[in-house]
């Protein structure tokens, strides 16, 4: 019969790919279920509130009308529907898509049984397809899976977010008009089941059944499933347990599938006894805490506590007296395997000649250990056990107590039980490729050995007190051609025979008497040596590796294993060389990605590297979380040395009093200095004694590993260090803006200082780490701080900044701010806003319009500089971008009613005609008339205008600074922009002359590094998206605005107000006024800034005004 995995069998294919493809499901609902978005759960009345209208679960479904047209009615409501659309669309469509296949899943499952029954495969049905091997194991793990996704979806996904996330989907996607959209089939599976995973909630009536029959399924297949399941022992793991005592061990991962299948016939858990009481008897009569897949735990007691059968036949194993004999037997196992374990780990013990000659013992000390460490790990694993039962916390208590339970002894046998594993597990796969080797070797020096011996006794060899023996020789020869004819390939007849020719050597040496020559007996006692070593090299084989695999298994501990985190790194944080134990835990740990894998392997399915890859990485990612103590202990260590540097240590001058030099010698500091220091040394070496090791199918580099250790710790304390210092009262009498900045600059410099203490310690680029980390921060800051001006959101997940090995905290708003950067920001414009302050254009500084004292200067942005850097200007520089964006589109969305009120005053149409012999009356006229819009109008203009003086400021700032340190760099940039500048507008008045294409990023790129650098002109960056008043913000607003359009409403506009001054001026000279008004004053003063800012010619301005009024107005001011 064709084997039924084969490609050519299609019956065996198909089901294949079932089960493989149910692997790849659950592992894609794991990972998507670490990236709900929190807003789906409506935890926070804020979000209740905003999104409350639009996010629904399916009640939705009862009147979709009434929804859309409380949408429809409200503006607001539709905007924002319309962004929260745009926002999450693309992880609503991965979640559909993974419900989707759990429900395609299903279908298939059941298409294939329909196929099997109807006789699609030839000589294929249900019952054959179950007589064999794989066939069986197929069927019972596709049911399985199809309950553990069930099971998972409602663990880890709340149903009424699972509601809400569907509905979302249906709204927004095209899926809703989709003639072949099965979103129905999908609703009616996923919908609710009242299920909450949370500690303390009751459980749903009839949970899980009747979750598990929302889709019908052959009750034959089931019943035929669970009959298998509980008599056969469908995975021979028996064969790697021998001892009884091992059964429930052996059996326990079928135990799991049949926990989960028995959900699908809740009538033999319910009332069929004498079933309950088989697979009680069979699959936990010493056990009730089983592990269902990849570490997910269930506690029987509380499982199985609804059903009548299953409870009464669960009784038997949660007797006290039965409780007591299980913990006790397993109590003083742990406490004879402890020595035992160490033994075998001293230096030197474990010998291939050990090894060879006591594989059962081995093998029966790693079942122990790996047996005692399984149920003593699952028995009393927090997560096991509902505090809230008072039932569970008393199984609890016995257990510990009954087994004297101590985690730590428990992690220290699991460390070495681990350790033990890898050791053997190395020597015996080296053992097994030098094999045949090894064993032809022998066979060589064996033969060689007996056709020596037959030389000497020729008489033709010399060797003391030999004689010459013709029988002896011919008899060695033709042993030493028996030696030379065995045959590795054919090694159980090469074993017997290997025996019978030893025996035949110990026979020649007694019945010839050849003991009285010592040299002869040596030779025999060789070639017997080099035979028995034949005969324990044939031995070596491959199913001891296998073994070894099954019984080292430790899947089940997957998320238990958590809880000796603390543990773990308490004791590396004793002792740094604890690490290389560790590597072997986690190697075994690795282990568990063969269960998952199996099946999407032999598949040959696309998607084993995915698969790999999301569970190598939570394996990495929690390796990193144990490694991190080192990095903190470091940083702890570091803190003490700056300390001491700053606060205790003087800085020796370069030239010294002799008399002085005991006071700067500081014997006590400096130890206490160098003591820190060696511990930080220590911590480094300790990680980097952990060889790089694949873990699944991800390398972890300890290098690699203590870097991005260290750079997770430097980002933690610097995101916490900026979120801390730099929170401002706004109410405060006198800013505290300056007093802040420099505290943290000087937080800031400790760390530099730090850093560069550490780095050669650690061996490690400190500046390069320190200025990419520190630039991720902020650039993250200021990317979250940004997503309030944006419509469609950066998400985390979506962000070039954040990642999941180096994480940038997120910390809760204290005030309309999200982050540090948009507190810094918006404080600078408390303090220098418009209303309040007056800015002096030639000293560069704010004055308070009451007081007149000065409020701050350009040393601000050099504060910012010292603090934050090169990046926290530039950050704050982008910051203000998006914020004098959204100012501009309030001017634009205000122009269109300005525009309608301006046009309907025939006066200002009569004076851009011809001057106007009244200008003045007609003048006040219109601007009275336009009184009530000029208001907003102008606090916005002068918005914008305050934001493009601290954007100059920055500008000038970073330009300094980069001058001042990179000197190269500021020429090589200007050069550039030049050059490029230059081409361009050869370009334009050359057309054939080149230019850069849309695909070319050149412009893109040389533009962020020249801002960088502040070469650049903050005024002519295009944006598109009664009392007195602060002069320059009102210039520079102006200007800006204007910048958003074409030129020539700036021409028109310039036109406009040279039209006024003549005008004016006109009629002052008809009727004999000597003084120039005021309002001409102020015109004139802004065609003067705007020619000076703008950096125009003077003709642009003396083409609207004649030169000789601008030469008055000079004598006037």
């Amino acid at each position: 019969m064709v084997d039924f995995l084969a490609e050519n069998n299609l019956c065996g294919q198909a089901v294949l790919r079932i089960v493989s493809r149910g692997n790849a499901i659950i592992a894609e609902l794991l990972r998507l279920s670490e990236f709900i978005p929190a807003v789906f759960r409506l935890k926070d009345k804020s979000d209740q509130q905003k999104y409350g209208d639009i996010i629904c679960d399916f009640s939705y479904f009862k009147g979709p009308e009434y929804y859309d047209s409380k949408l429809e009615a409200k503006p607001d409501l539709q905007d924002l529907d319309d962004e929260f659309r745009e926002n999450n669309l693309e992880i609503l469509s991965r979640f559909y898509l993974a419900f989707e296949s759990v429900h395609k899943y299903i279908v298939d499952l059941i298409r294939y049984l329909d196929d099997l029954y109807e006789g699609v495969y030839i000589q294929q049905t249900l019952e054959t397809v179950l007589l064999n091997e794989d066939g069986k194991q197929l069927l019972c793990e596709a049911l399985y899976l199809y309950g553990v996704m069930l099971l998972v979806i409602d663990q880890k996904m709340e149903g009424e977010v699972r509601e809400r996330m569907l509905v979302s989907y249906y709204r927004y996607s095209a899926a809703r008009s989709s003639a072949d959209s099965n979103l129905d089939d999908i609703c009616k599976l996923l919908r609710s089941t009242g299920y909450s995973s949370q500690s303390g909630a009751k459980r749903p009536a009839n949970y899980p059944e009747s979750y598990f029959q929302r889709v019908p399924i052959s009750s034959t297949f089931i019943s035929m499933v669970i009959g298998r399941l509980r008599s056969d022992d469908i995975y021979n793991q028996v064969s790697a347990y021998p001892l009884p005592e091992h059964r429930s061990t052996a059996l326990a991962n079928q135990a799991a599938m049949l926990y989960v299948c028995l959900y699908f016939i809740p009538s033999i858990l319910q009332t069929q006894q004498a079933k309950m009481r088989e697979i009680v008897d069979k699959y936990f009569p010493d056990n009730w805490v089983i592990s269902v897949y990849m570490g997910i735990t269930v506690n029987l007691v509380e499982a199985w506590e609804p059903y009548k059968a299953a409870k009464i036949a669960l009784n038997y194993t949660l007797d006290s007296a039965n409780i007591r004999e299980q913990a006790s037997r397993y109590s003083v196992s742990m406490e004879g395997l402890r020595p035992q374990i160490q033994q075998l780990l001293k230096e030197g013990f474990l010998r291939e000649e050990i090894i060879l000659d006591n594989v059962p013992k081995l093998l029966n000390c790693l079942r122990d250990c790996n047996v005692s460490i399984r149920w003593l790990m699952l028995h009393t694993a927090d997560s096991a056990y509902d505090p809230n039962n008072k039932r569970l916390r008393q199984i609890k208590d016995q257990v510990i107590n009954d087994s004297k339970y101590n985690p730590k002894i428990l992690f220290q046998v699991l460390l070495d039980t681990a350790q033990f594993e890898f050791t053997l597990k190395e020597m015996f796969k080296k053992m097994l490729s030098e094999k045949q080797l090894k064993w032809e070797s022998y066979r060589a020096e064996g033969s060689e050995r007996m056709t020596e011996l037959a030389e000497v006794f020729s008489g033709v060899k010399p060797l003391t007190r030999v004689e010459k023996n013709e029988n002896l020789q011919a008899w060695f020869r033709e042993i030493s051609k028996q030696i030379e004819s065995l045959n590795y390939e054919d090694s159980t007849a090469a074993g017997r025979k290997t025996v019978q020719l030893i025996q035949a050597l110990v026979e020649v040496q007694e019945f010839h008497q050849l003991e009285s020559n010592l040299q002869v007996c040596q030779f025999l006692a060789d070639t017997r040596k080099f035979l028995h070593q034949m005969i324990r090299t044939i031995n070596i084989k491959e199913e001891v590796l296998i073994t070894m695999q099954i019984v080292g298994d430790l899947s089940y501990a997957w998320q238990i294993i958590d809880s000796f985190t603390s543990i773990m790194q308490e004791s590396i944080r004793v002792n740094p060389s604890m690490v290389t134990k560790l590597r072997a835990t986690f190697l075994k740990l690795a282990s568990a990605l063969d269960l998952p894998l199996l099946r999407i392997n032999q598949a040959n399915s696309p998607d084993l590297l995915s698969v790999s890859q999301f569970y190598s990485g939570e394996l990495v990612t929690y390796v990193r979380k144990v490694l991190q103590i080192i990095p903190e202990s470091m940083f702890t260590s570091l803190a003490k040395i700056i300390k001491l540097q700053i606060h205790a240590i003087m800085e020796v001058p370069t030239r010294l009093d002799k008399d002085k030099l005991k006071d700067y010698a500081q014997l006590g500091a400096r130890y206490e200095v160098a003591k820190l220091t060696h511990a930080i040394s220590i911590f480094t070496e300790g990680i980097l004694m952990m060889k790089t090791t694949l873990v699944g199918i991800i390398k972890v580099d300890p290098k690699q590993l203590l870097e991005d250790g260290i750079r997770k710790e430097l980002v933690r304390r610097v995101a916490y260090a900026l979120h801390k210092g730099l929170i401002f009262n706004p109410k405060a009498k006198t800013s505290e803006l300056m007093p802040k900045l420099k505290e943290m600059a000087a937080t800031m410099d400790g760390f530099y200082r730090a850093f560069e203490y550490i780095q050669d310690y650690v061996s490690i680029y400190g500046l390069k780490i320190w200025q990419e980390e520190v630039s991720r921060i902020i650039n993250y800051n200021v990317e979250q701080e940004c997503n309030s001006f944006l419509r469609t959101k950066i998400q985390d997940w979506q962000s070039v900044y954040q990642s999941t090995h180096i994480p940038i905290p997120k910390f809760p708003a204290v005030d309309e701010s999200a982050t540090f950067i948009g507190r810094l920001c918006r404080e600078i414009l408390r303090i220098t806003d418009p209303k309040a302050t007056c800015y002096m254009d030639q000293l560069n500084t704010w004055y308070d319009l009451k007081t007149h004292q000065e409020v701050t200067n350009n040393r601000l942005f050099s504060e910012i500089q010292d603090t934050l850097g090169t990046f926290g200007l530039n950050g704050l520089d982008r910051l203000l971008c998006f914020m004098m964006v959204k100012e501009l589109q309030m001017i634009t969305r205000e122009h269109y009613t300005l525009d309608m009120t301006v046009h309907h005053h025939s006066p200002l149409h009569f004076f851009v005609l011809f001057l106007s012999a009244n200008a003045s009356k007609g003048y006040a006229n219109a601007v009275a008339k336009t009184q009530r819009i000029w208001g907003p109008y102008l606090e916005s203009i002068m918005k914008v205008g305050q934001m493009q003086i601290l954007r100059q400021q920055i500008a000038n700032e970073l330009n300094y600074s980069c001058k001042f340190d990179s000197k190269h760099l500021a020429a090589a940039l200007e050069n550039l922009n030049k050059s490029l500048l230059a081409d361009i507008e050869a370009h334009y008045q050359d057309p054939s002359l080149p230019y850069p294409k849309e695909d070319n990023n050149l412009l893109y790129e040389i533009t962020a590094s020249l801002e960088a650098a502040g070469i650049h002109n903050p005024l002519n960056k295009v944006w598109k998206a009664t009392d007195p008043v602060d002069w320059s913000p009102l210039v520079l607003g102006l200007l800006t605005l204007l910048k958003q359009f074409h030129s020539r409403y700036t021409e028109q506009f310039l036109a406009l107000i040279g039209q006024f001054i003549r005008s004016v001026m006109e009629q002052c000279t008809s009727q004999k006024i000597p003084d120039m008004p005021s309002d001409v004053v102020g015109a004139l003063m802004f065609l003067e800034d705007y020619v000076r800012y703008t950096k125009l010619p003077r003709k642009v301005a003396e083409a609207h005004v004649p030169s000789f009024i601008f030469d008055e107005f000079r004598t006037v001011l």
